[in-house]
């Protein structure tokens, strides 16, 4: 077989191979060469028995010739001979159609899905389809991860459990969702459009704050809350650490693994929760302890902020909650389901009188508290940090 591995015919067999994959290995028509060498035109009047000049530009044998030719020479046709060489001809109308069949399978699957008819879901089918995901994965061999991926989207948003859990009830493995895994990746993907982020973060923390989102803990020790002047009932050690705190005016970092150790329940009669950490940092420095109780979720809510105000909303506290006026900000209130604190549309406008905005960014969201709100910020086309309000924030802080 060296022979066919050389100049002459290297060019020849691979436009072949081409033809026969397009035909589903049928040896109808002929292939051509354009600007062929003088190697290559020594072989083709070698196989064709007829005689052809320098000067041609084009060569063409047909493929039952060159079939014939690679018999009488080599003992084998041209399918043999070309998997002889180590690259079989692939039935390509065959595999097309294949993939076709799993496409539609797939997609039959997931439109049986508990989310099929929710937005995020028919968006992150799409995006498989369009990008090339669904069909790379069938040609891998993959195509499970679609279903196993839907299996553990049908059973979110749970309720802090733990992402090896999930896993082994989805998947039956208790490593299938271990992170930067394809079957991680694909689920990540779905709640990314879910939560309304403009796409998966590239960091550790920024996952996992995207699982958290969903009720899935990566790890209890990393999911963390920001606290000033929380008060709590009990006498275990977590709950004597933030009463000191608390006494001095000093922040203070719960993570989940703390308070499922040792439960932490508040008694503040009001909680006021914030997105940003220098909300709480001000509030610090200029109250002290004179502050009211103060939660920072920075950003979305992890799984120990949910935990700490559950455990407060369930010991009688109420919830003041705000964010920054973007889009996120609005999702974060309107899934709180708790009263918004300076989240108004007049909140919002000054806040914008008061200086540069960035752009709004992402899908818009409503503001169910005050439907004008988003109405302006969709209007202005502007968002508004918290730190711009930091002043009137800190005047009811310190009212309370």
């Amino acid at each position: 077989m060296d022979e066919l591995r050389g100049d002459g015919w290297r060019r020849l067999l691979a436009a072949a191979r081409r033809k026969l994959e397009q035909t589903g290995g049928a040896l109808d028509g002929s292939v051509g060469l354009a600007a062929p060498s003088e190697t290559e035109r020594r072989v083709i009047i070698g196989i064709t028995g007829t005689y052809r000049p320098e000067t041609v530009k084009r060569l063409t044998v047909s493929l039952a010739g060159l079939d014939e030719a690679l018999t009488r020479m080599h003992g084998a046709g041209l399918l043999q001979t070309l998997a002889r060489l180590g690259d079989p001809v692939r039935d390509r109308p065959a595999e097309r159609a294949a993939e076709v069949s799993a496409r539609q399978s797939l997609l039959a699957v997931a439109g049986a899905a508990m989310s099929a008819g929710e937005d995020w879901f028919a968006a992150w089918l799409s995006a498989m389809t369009e990008d090339g995901t669904l069909t790379r994965l069938i040609r891998r061999g993959d195509s499970h991860l679609i279903r196993q991926a839907t299996a553990v989207l049908d059973q979110l948003p749970a309720r802090f459990v733990p992402l090896p859990v999930l896993a082994e009830s989805a998947t039956g493995d208790t490593k299938a969702l271990t992170p930067g895994s394809p079957l991680a990746t694909l689920v990540l993907r779905a709640l990314a459009l879910r939560s309304g982020s403009p796409g998966v973060p590239s960091g550790r923390t920024g996952q996992r704050a995207l699982w958290e989102s969903a009720g899935v803990i990566v790890d209890d020790l990393a999911s963390q809350v920001l606290l000033l002047n929380v008060r709590t009932r009990g006498d275990n050690v977590v709950s004597r650490w933030l009463n000191d705190a608390a006494r001095s005016g000093i922040p203070f970092r719960l993570t989940l693994h703390q308070q499922n150790g040792h439960p932490v329940v508040p008694v503040a009669e009001e909680l006021f929760i914030c997105e940003n950490p220098a909300v709480l940092r001000a509030a610090a420095a200029e109250l002290g302890n004179r502050s009211a109780a103060l939660v920072c979720t920075e950003g979305i809510p992890s799984a120990a902020c949910h935990k700490l105000l559950a455990a407060a909303v369930a010991a009688g506290s109420r919830l003041r909650w705000r964010a920054d006026f973007d889009w996120t900000g609005l999702r974060i209130v309107a899934a709180a389901g708790s009263t918004p604190w300076r989240m108004s549309a007049s909140d919002y406008t000054t806040g914008l009188a008061l200086g540069e905005s960035t752009p709004l960014t992402g899908s818009r969201t409503g503001s169910p508290w005050d439907p004008s709100l988003s109405e302006a910020m969709a209007t202005e086309g502007r968002a508004v940090m918290e730190e711009r309000l930091i002043p009137v924030l800190l005047a009811d802080l310190a009212a309370r």
